[in-house]
């Protein structure tokens, strides 16, 4: 991989992916952001996709869900590429964006407690406002389990509140009132944002990707706070670069809404299988009903297959496919104030 200097004028202007349109994908825990990522891989019809997926929990189950992988970055056989932000946002960006061959649009999924505010002003406010072209914020909306008050959480309002499109999803599981009431509520939240039906995450691509919908000035107040900020508390932090990679890294952006809304999660990884009768019994009646969010890929005693778990309030579902990897448990269980060591335990306890 060839390490650019975007500092000089003349490579700036020669950089091939110039202007590549990225849409930022965020939603409330369990909204359906993966099933609508994989929708796009999809029906992407000739468009070469690059999605970066960036995950709450230090196991990434997200995406294992959308591709098989061993490394962070992963080449479809479509062209697509996934790849994982584990150094930071700005360096996944600039991995897509030094590669040779021909990259349509980038999708970026944030993790379901995340407030956008941090990544949109990383494409504002640093020097990728001249590589990239932020074409929407598009936010996934639980249209069953959605409140106005929505677990009391900043950061689900803040997703809705930045929004360009929002795509009311499960509308097959609401009542029309409570989808035309959610409705009226997200337009009082932010007027003017593009509200879109689906069910399973499907939607014509050309209403979500190149629509041109984000207008950048109306950050400007909040990206100059955010670099008075970062100035205020630049002398405690000494940033360090690689004499060949010149590129500027701003790790400035901070929010604290994961500390106000109380969130947790617990990852959990085993390479003994569960009981899947205990495991069941964990879910019916020791499960906290503070857990918002869980999933993983699981590994039952009494199954030969491995199963993907996905749990989003109180609906919890498992698929079975052939194992691709050894056999292991691999859970992450998101919720606010959990105690973590008891849920651990119990979750030992369904082990065989």
């Amino acid at each position: 991989m060839t390490n650019l200097t975007i500092q000089t004028p003349d490579l700036v202007s020669d950089f091939p992916k110039r202007g590549m349109p990225v849409t930022i994908i965020t939603g409330f825990l369990g909204s359906g952001k993966t099933t609508l990522l994989n929708q796009i891989l999809k029906n992407r019809q000739d468009l070469k996709v690059a999605v970066l997926v960036n995950e709450f929990g230090d196991i990434n189950i997200d995406s294992q869900l959308l591709i098989s992988t061993e490394d962070d970055m992963v080449e479809l056989s479509n062209g697509c590429i996934c790849c994982t932000i584990n150094e930071g946002l700005v360096d996944a960006v600039y991995r897509v964006l030094e590669r040779e061959d021909r990259i349509d649009c980038m999708v970026i999924e944030t993790t379901g407690v995340a407030d956008p505010l941090p990544i949109i002003l990383t494409f504002l406010g640093t020097e990728l406002r001249d590589l990239t072209s932020l074409d929407s914020v598009l936010t996934v909306v639980d249209s069953e389990t959605f409140t106005t008050d929505h677990f009391d959480s900043e950061a689900a309002l803040k997703q809705v509140a930045f929004a360009d499109i929002v795509l009311l999803n499960k509308t097959d599981l609401a009542p029309s009132e409570k989808v035309e009431e959610l409705e009226a509520y997200i337009r009082t939240v932010k007027e003017g944002s593009r509200i879109l039906y689906s069910q399973h995450g499907e939607v014509p691509l050309p209403l979500i990707l190149g629509v041109g919908l984000t207008q950048a000035d109306l950050f400007d107040s909040f990206e100059t706070e955010e670099k008075h900020e970062h100035h205020e508390h630049e002398h405690h932090h000494e940033h360090h670069h690689h004499e060949h990679h010149e590129h500027e890294h701003h790790h400035g952006h901070h929010s604290n809404h994961l500390d106000n809304d109380g969130f947790v999660s617990l990852s959990f990884q085993s390479d003994r299988p569960f009981d899947l009768h205990k495991f069941q019994e964990f879910l019916t009646e020791e499960m906290p009903c503070d857990v918002f969010r869980a999933k993983g890929i699981l590994w039952f005693a009494d199954s030969p297959m491995r199963h993907i778990f996905q749990l989003s309030g109180a609906r919890y579902e498992l698929n079975a496919y052939e194992w691709l990897t050894s056999p292991k448990n691999q859970l992450v269980v998101i919720g606010r104030n959990l105690d973590t060591a008891q849920i651990r335990e119990q979750l030992n306890s369904c082990l065989v």
